[in-house]
């Protein structure tokens, strides 16, 4: 649908027969008042519980110890805070970076792209109910094509089988069920569970979204989920503390998107990698609440275990338009407190690892990408760079929107542009999507005819869900797999071929205002604060800066009924519904412990060179209808690895010289008895939280990653399943190995069995000389990690405890 047509017309299904609706309770509807009246008190944090563990920390680390927001709020969910704090920490002296934080978070929020495995998981546990209030998100396997009204109920209809097994498991174990429809989770999260001092452990990577609102929000995989739901402690390796300081105040072209867009170009996505980032100074005041949280949303692209800022007066109207005045009463008042007793603010003179040092007045908006989000260029620079790399001169798609950008801020400052330019009788050149980050903030558009502004435009407004953000985008403009092209998106990841399965669309990171922009100038080289555009009657029309409300004036519209979220309680009788015949669900088969050996015989599937995320591991799209079904989706294995023999994508040798696909020849080699592994550069895993990147590995075979390093999220998940992750002790050792070459470990039983303990080497026989080649190796396990890996998984460990 090209730019200047109307959007998919919403009358059709508002007039339509609900009974002609596949599930009626997904259907959209008018903006409605609502009785709807949430249990906010399974949504507040335990205060009285957290303060008093807090006492408990000052007594064992000193009162007089200093300490960071990040650490109050961690150290206030340990499980036992002595055995943790003191234990391998020179007697809590060093305990960033040492110290294995056993912690009991609050909540758990899955997607349902991952929540299908985490609840498969969880369902081997035998146990009646979560152990903590949880949730789960219909949002990842929405297309994004046509408009709301037609995408929306033909996903549901494709995907069926899956939204019933995941409401079916969510009524029997007592899990509030958001149906497809009812908003993406960061941003439903973000209205309904994020609260200043949470924890909450979320199946997703951009999970940290909360810490907007002053959480310890982290992405984790569905195997550390599933600690959480049977209240087992979960592990992490206490994270240093990366300090930013905010000074001055955004204005004009500036917006809270440009704040991690340019930290990203400082950090890189490895700068973050063991760290938390902990936002402070007098500029934290001026940025509203959900600014914050898309700030926080992107700290996953530079590696950090999560971000979060400190508790601030803007987080109070935020809470308490969005039906939580409790809580925000409640934080207020700790926040009020004396240093010793404040859980949500940091302590005067804390110390941080490194500290940054950002000028909101100074700030001016950035362009990052393409396809890494941390390639960062100042708009004042960015048409010298288009021209420079080659970049496309003409923009083919500008969308925005997603769980990073939809805020009602957000999206009255893209308005407040498309009106300006409608004024001057403009529309967009190009496509111009739009997606609501939940059905909270589409009522409320709509009611104040926000999206109105965007349809009698030519914008086509999507479902509230992921779509084109996570692959989910079935383009219509006549684009074909390896046209080049570019895009400029107010998303938060820009991964070659990511967003609509093709590798040559190159996505421009940006602000919603920015991307609005772009998108009626066509030109990536346009700069909206110097450059004009010249109107149908010739004259030349320049945007003043973009203006928006940060809270609707009328409050928040709750939407559909039917959206909102089935009533948390157990209902053990409930049968969960998985078709042994299914192709897109199927029930799990615990893995075969280690051996009580070393590994002998393994052999390198694949040596991969360059940037090795989760969506070059595990590709979603087409894919994500099998994220419930290990076997058939294991068929998508590093389907976008690169050969770093041959530079190719997705073809591997074996030994004869044949060739094929990746997945293909690890499932030959798996079932011929041959256990392998892979070699790989710098932060192999990055991205996305998706644990079926480790998942598929050990069920095709892998035992072992080998890696120059890891992305957090990915090594964790490696280790839950059984995978082992070495990295190179000399990164130049890397050179020494190659594909088909057989590898046997030393020592690496020995150190399993002590706990982490011991050094582990690598011998390597070369392919077709015999040369041997000895590798020495760096590892992060711990002793619980190392009890996953001898029990086969962490889940086959948790069962046999459950059961004993």
């Amino acid at each position: 649908m090209r730019a200047g047509l109307l959007a998919s017309s919403r009358s059709a299904l508002r007039s339509s027969n609900p009974a002609t609706i596949l599930r009626p309770r997904c259907g959209r509807a008018l903006a409605t008042v609502s009785s709807y009246k949430p249990d906010i008190q399974s949504r507040t944090p335990p205060y009285p519980k957290l303060l008093k563990r807090l006492h408990e920390v000052r007594r064992i680390l000193g009162s007089s110890r200093q300490l960071t927001l990040a650490e109050k709020i961690l150290y206030s969910h340990l499980d036992n805070p002595e055995e943790s704090l003191l234990s391998n920490t020179d007697n809590g002296l060093n305990i960033r970076g040492n110290a294995n934080l056993k912690l009991k978070p609050d909540r758990v929020a899955m997607q349902d792209a991952s929540a299908q495995m985490a609840l498969l998981q969880f369902m081997t546990c035998n146990l009646p109910s979560t152990a903590v209030p949880a949730s789960i998100h219909c949002d990842h396997m929405i297309v994004g094509q046509r408009g709301a009204d037609v995408d929306l109920p033909e996903s549901i209809k494709g995907n069926k089988e899956v939204f019933d097994f995941l409401e079916s498991a969510a009524k029997k174990y007592g899990i509030e069920f958001w149906p497809p429809g009812a908003g993406i989770i960061h941003q439903t999260v973000l209205e309904n569970y994020a609260a200043p001092g949470l924890m909450m452990l979320g199946t997703d990577s951009h999970t940290p979204n909360a810490g907007g609102l002053g959480a310890i929000a982290i992405g984790v995989g569905g195997a550390d989920a599933v600690d959480a739901l049977v209240d087992a402690p979960w592990e992490l390796k206490a994270p240093k503390v990366l300090g930013v300081r905010l000074e001055g105040q955004l204005s004009g072209w500036a917006s809270p998107k440009d704040v991690i867009l340019r930290l990203a170009g400082v950090l890189t996505v490895r700068g973050g990698t063991g760290y938390i980032i902990e936002y402070f100074g007098p500029g934290v005041d001026t940025l509203s609440s959900t600014g914050m949280a898309t700030i926080c949303n992107m700290g996953a692209e530079v590696g950090a275990t999560t971000s979060l800022f400190p508790f601030s007066t803007r987080h109070i109207p935020y809470l308490e338009s969005t039906h939580r005045s409790s809580i925000a009463l409640q934080a207020q008042t700790i926040a009020s407190t004396t240093s010793l007793n404040n859980l949500l603010r940091a302590d005067e003179g804390a110390q941080y690892d490194e500290l940054i040092t950002i000028n909101l007045s100074d700030l001016e908006p950035h362009v990052n990408g393409p396809n890494t989000p941390d390639l960062s260029t100042p708009l004042s620079l960015f048409s010298e760079a288009v021209k420079s790399n080659q970049w496309p001169e003409t923009v083919s798609a500008g969308l925005i929107g997603s769980c990073t950008n939809s805020s009602y801020q957000d999206m009255t400052r893209a308005e407040d542009l498309v009106k300006q330019a409608s004024a001057a009788g403009l529309k967009p050149a190009i496509d111009f999507f739009v997606t609501p980050g939940s059905e909270q903030i589409r009522a409320t558009l709509e009611r104040d005819s926000t999206l109105s502004t965007f349809e009698e435009a030519g914008g086509v407004v999507l479902a509230n869900a992921c779509g084109p953000c996570i692959g989910q985008w079935k383009r219509t403009d006549g684009v074909s797999k390896g046209d080049s092209n570019a895009i400029f998106t107010s998303y938060n990841r820009n991964f070659r071929g990511r967003n609509d399965g093709n590798p040559e669309t190159m996505n421009f990171l940006a602000s919603p205002e920015l991307v609005t922009a772009m998108s009626y100038s066509g030109s990536t080289s346009f700069n909206p604060m110097t450059d004009s555009i010249t109107t149908p009657t010739g004259q030349e029309f320049r945007f003043s800066p973009p203006t928006g409300a940060e809270l609707p004036i009328s409050g928040f519209e709750q939407g559909n009924p039917t959206l909102l979220p089935t009533f948390a309680a157990p209902s053990p009788s409930t049968p969960v519904a998985v078709d042994p015949a299914s192709d897109r669900l199927a029930l799990l088969e615990p893995f075969a412990p280690f051996p009580k050996h070393d590994l002998k015989g393994l052999r390198v599937l694949y040596k991969v060179t360059g940037k090795c995320t989760t969506d070059t591991i595990s590709a979603a799209g087409p894919w994500l209808k099998y994220k419930g079904h290990l076997p058939n989706i294991s068929a998508n294995t590093l389907i976008g690895a690169t050969n770093a023999a041959t530079g190719e994508v997705n073809v591997a040798y074996d030994v004869d010289g044949s060739t094929c696909g990746i997945p293909e020849l690890a499932q030959r080699w798996k079932d011929q008895g041959l256990e392998w592994l892979v070699v790989a550069e710098d932060n192999y895993g990055e991205g996305s939280a998706r644990e079926h990147a480790a998942l598929q590995p050990r069920y095709l075979g892998g035992r072992v990653i080998l890696a120059k390093s890891f992305a957090r999220i990915h090594e964790t998940n490696l280790k839950k399943q059984g995978v082992v992750p070495l990295t190179f002790a000399v990164g130049a050792d890397y050179a020494k190995i190659d594909a088909c070459d057989e590898v046997s470990t030393v020592g690496l039983y020995d150190m399993l069995q002590a706990g982490g303990k011991g050094a582990v080497q690598l011998v390597v026989k070369k392919h077709g000389t015999g040369e041997e080649v000895i590798i020495k190796t760096k590892h992060t396990l711990s002793e619980d990690q190392c009890g996953f890996v001898l029990a086969g998984s962490a889940l086959n460990l948790l069962a046999k405890m459950k059961r004993s």
